[in-house]
């Protein structure tokens, strides 16, 4: 029975992350806010009918994201409050975001990018996603905010998990996606550190209200340019969080030989991005550790952008391609998948690194 339950679940997945979506474009986790609501009171407030109201928050309850206290009364759990879109920590724009048909739709044509290893966004949208991003500003900002939100455990462990004050300058190669938070926060947290935030124009919209929310503008400029073309020198460390995911080996390579380009004598790359184990994990504990959600990511990057996720031999094939040498691969322990790849000049492999998997 078990194993027929967790075919159902999968199966009914889609519609679990519909639930999701409905409740998040309704308000329904803001209307309740932190108190016991009656169904009925929700359903006034985000203009909807009372007996469906009641049923959504029913699915919410059974999901794990509502309670129902008694007969269609319901409080949000400590999970459904991520979804409060004033909280520091929300995750409102990652969920809007990965449930829009943006991302949604090119999932149809999974069977055929895995026979063809073609990008089905491509095919479905007829450009490729970034570039249909420029084309709906507000698309764009929900991306944004949504890589922000997916960085904030990152942007709180990552300033302290890597000796950066050994380092005079941190040039960020695509971070304005994020909206820079993750630059913000180490440059916040060493002032004798510079930056430079590299991304195109409309990846750095965000930026300048991050980096003045942190007290760093002073110490960082932003730079807009496109990483297949060239980055900006005058770093001896170059920072490249959940980029190289997106893009094919080959373009993957593109971006590190930029940066292998301007580094200069000392200066070291640091890859921040989940590592696949060379062989998946089996069994409860391993289901548990991560839900699958790298493997969905890698068919993510596969469907809509042609990207994927690496292993340790893959990063140290691109890396080697860009004459660059891996020297140390870290567990970000407390924000995982996370892991710390650092690279140096393939000439220079015997710098010393942070730690070792």
């Amino acid at each position: 029975m078990a194993d027929r339950g967790l075919i159902v679940q999968l199966a009914f997945g889609s519609m679990a992350s519909q639930t999701l979506r409905a409740a998040v474009r309704l308000g329904v986790f803001d209307l309740i806010g932190d108190c016991r609501r009656p169904a009925s009171e929700v359903a006034a407030g985000a203009g909807a009918e009372h007996q469906p109201m009641t049923r959504l928050l029913r699915a919410l309850a059974g999901l794990g994201l509502m309670e129902e206290h008694e007969p269609d009364t319901f409080s949000v759990t400590a999970a459904g409050a991520l979804l409060g879109s004033s909280r520091p920590d929300s995750l409102v724009s990652f969920v809007r975001m990965f449930t829009d048909p943006a991302i949604v739709r090119a999932w149809d044509g999974l069977d055929s990018s895995v026979r063809t290893g073609g990008i089905a966004f491509d095919a479905v949208f007829g450009t490729d996603f970034f570039s249909h991003l420029g084309r709906h500003p507000e698309l764009s900002a929900d991306f944004n905010a949504a890589m922000s939100q997916a960085s904030e455990e990152t942007a709180a462990v990552l300033p302290h998990a890597y000796d950066f004050g050994r380092f005079t300058s941190v040039t960020d190669v695509g971070g304005g996606d994020g909206d820079g938070s993750i630059l913000a926060a180490i440059l916040a947290a060493h002032p004798a550190l510079t930056g430079i935030l590299h991304d195109t124009k409309d990846g750095l919209a965000q930026a300048p209200k991050t980096l003045d929310r942190h007290g760093v503008a002073d110490r960082c400029s932003l730079a807009a340019g496109d990483f297949f073309r060239s980055v900006p020198g005058g770093s001896d460390l170059y920072l490249i969080k959940s980029v190289l995911h997106d893009w094919s080996d080959d373009q993957a390579v593109r971006i590190l030989g930029h940066c292998r380009e301007v580094l200069p004598p000392g200066g070291h790359i640091l890859i921040v991005e989940p590592v696949l184990p060379e062989v998946v994990g089996t069994g409860a504990a391993a289901h548990a550790a991560d839900g699958g959600i790298t493997y969905l990511s890698d068919l993510n990057m596969l469907v809509n952008l042609g990207g994927r996720e690496r292993t340790r031999k893959d990063f140290e094939e691109v890396c080697h391609r860009a004459g660059l040498s891996v020297v140390s691969v870290t567990p970000l322990l407390e924000a995982a998948p996370f892991y710390l790849i650092e690279a140096v000049p393939a000439d220079h492999e015997h710098a010393p690194g942070q730690g070792a998997v």
